[in-house]
């Protein structure tokens, strides 16, 4: 009995030994793009600072402690702070990505990155990357500069996600916070809170603690590899707009993203995704012109139904599901580079 314990200690040991040395053998790659984590300010106590003024180099010296974890090389792709972020952007970064594994330069790609518009580069890579390699988003809520700057510590983490063997097949995720979060259904939901990613449907899909990740479940949703986005060849992205519904809303939002040549419109509706006539109206107008209108819902958390207080056969219009406005925006984009049939359009918002 004891001889069998023995060696079943040996086992575990083993076994605990192996993944490390395949995680510290792991090569991951560091694309920086700037905001917060990049951030320099003038003081240590105040938060005032500017976005992305540190390059690749100076935040891996920041956190010597990750070339223990991988073996870790850095790349600059923007410096700009993430209300800056742009399409042009999101495309150089994928065409990037895809072309990192497609040459077998790194084993898994940490994306450095902020926290403004960080959730919708994450989903927007999660549809278009093409290999099941981790792809691990980070930031962080104080500059580099602060006294208390959550950056390094992030960064660390993100890099025990990316070097990690259970990483594989997830998509691509967002570590922050010592947690980890699917790109479908992270938000930011607080403006200054070092807490401010939530999934608010389903909560974190993992953990991150003493320099290990441990992971709960599997989101269902098809990642990139699976959808049937190609940007290779795109330099842009046919335009969709968002309209917000409030109390007593007119429809010039509407109107005016019609007259500009929106290709389509998410409408960020109140409720399940409901607005009042004059809107109505306007939606109807735009749907009867081939523009393709998704609604989806300003609240934090739900998901909008096809045939509810709304018929959706009757005006024409589209369900994000339990997508949020901004994210509802990139699938429209991108299924519009594919077709303009509201009903293929509308699988692809049940489907990815």
């Amino acid at each position: 009995m004891k001889r069998s314990l023995f060696k079943l200690v040996l086992i575990v040991l083993a076994v605990g030994f192996t993944v490390t040395a395949l995680a510290q053998n792991t090569r991951v790659k560091i694309l920086a793009t700037g905001g917060t984590i990049a951030g320099a300010g003038a003081a240590a106590e105040r938060a005032a600072y500017t976005a992305g003024k540190l390059p690749i180099d100076e935040l891996l010296n920041a956190v010597p402690q990750i070339h223990k974890l991988a073996k870790i090389t850095g790349e600059q792709v923007a410096s700009i702070g993430s209300q800056d972020m742009s399409i042009e952007v999101w495309l150089k970064l994928a065409k990037r990505i895809n072309e990192i594994f497609a040459k077998n330069e790194a084993d898994a790609i940490v994306i450095t990155h902020g926290t403004d518009t960080q959730e919708e580069t994450a989903y927007f890579l999660d549809l278009v990357v093409k290999y099941n390699k981790p792809v691990v988003l980070v930031g962080a809520m104080r500059p580099a500069t602060a006294i208390s700057a959550d950056g390094p510590k992030n960064l660390l983490d993100a890099v025990v996600v990316a070097a990690d063997p259970k990483s594989q097949g997830r998509g691509v995720m967002l570590a922050m916070n010592e947690r980890v979060f699917d790109a479908r259904s992270v938000t930011k939901t607080n403006s200054t809170s070092l807490e401010t990613f939530l999934s608010t449907n389903f909560g974190p899909v993992g953990l991150i603690y003493d320099q290990k990740v441990q992971y709960y479940y599997n989101p269902v949703r098809k990642p990139g590899k699976d959808t049937p986005y190609d940007v290779s060849g795109l330099t842009s992205l046919p335009r969709v707009d968002i309209a917000y519904m409030y109390a007593d809303a007119d429809p010039t939002a509407i109107e005016a993203f019609v007259k500009a040549g929106a290709k389509g419109i998410v409408f960020t509706g109140v409720g399940n995704g409901n607005m009042n006539k004059k809107n109505y109206d306007a939606i109807k107008a735009a749907t009867s012109k081939g523009v393709v209108v998704v609604r989806a819902t300003r609240t934090p958390g739900g998901r909008v139904t096809l045939h509810d207080e709304v018929d959706d056969d009757a005006l024409g219009t589209v369900v994000s599901d339990d997508l949020n406005a901004q994210k509802a925006r990139i699938l429209l984009m991108l299924a519009l580079t594919k077709t303009s049939d509201k009903a293929k359009v509308q699988d692809m918002f049940f489907q990815y």
